[in-house]
């Protein structure tokens, strides 16, 4: 008789078997450290976007990324204190990164990215619909970041050490 999937990975499908049940205890050792890594990986995609506006250096073909997402903020939002909101955004790439990458405040910082890549989405997609320079990379960022505020910051996070979560 097969086992069943991963029986400690959340929200499995009770009646689902494994092809190869031997595989089972390796499924259930991994979920916590494959949640962990999208986690931290998301983070740290986000802070090598945060650092080179903090620091002002260039950022892959932008040579101010600090100055075009004034820019973005200020001429295409049309915002006012287009300055103040990029540094926020900085910030939050910066700081909110390295935060969602140790899964503190999981909850707090991953809905505030989720929103941010659905602007940017909504910015670019009529620009870069699909392919070269499309709004694809955001909305995975997008949705991997709803994802992980919907799911917190799980079992390898400084959130659960602490034992408090939004």
């Amino acid at each position: 008789m097969p086992l069943p999937i991963a029986s400690e990975a959340p929200n499995r499908n009770a009646d689902a078997r494994l092809v190869i049940p031997g595989l089972a205890g390796f499924y259930n050792r991994a979920y916590p450290m494959s949640y962990a890594a999208l986690r931290i990986a998301c983070g740290l995609t986000l802070v090598t976007h945060g650092l080179p506006k903090i620091m002002g250096t260039a950022h892959g073909s932008m040579a101010d990324p600090m100055a075009g997402s004034t820019r973005l903020i200020s001429e295409t939002l049309g915002l006012p204190f287009g300055g103040e909101l990029a540094l926020f955004v900085a910030i939050l790439e910066f700081a909110g990164g390295l935060m969602l990458a140790a899964g503190l405040l999981t909850r707090v910082v991953a809905p505030m990215f989720a929103v941010q890549m659905a602007v940017i989405c909504w910015l670019l997609g009529a620009t870069y619909p699909w392919i070269d320079r499309g709004f694809e990379y955001p909305l995975m960022l997008g949705f991997t970041a709803l994802f992980i505020a919907f799911r917190g910051g799980g079992p390898l996070s400084l959130d659960r050490m602490i034992g408090r979560e939004l």
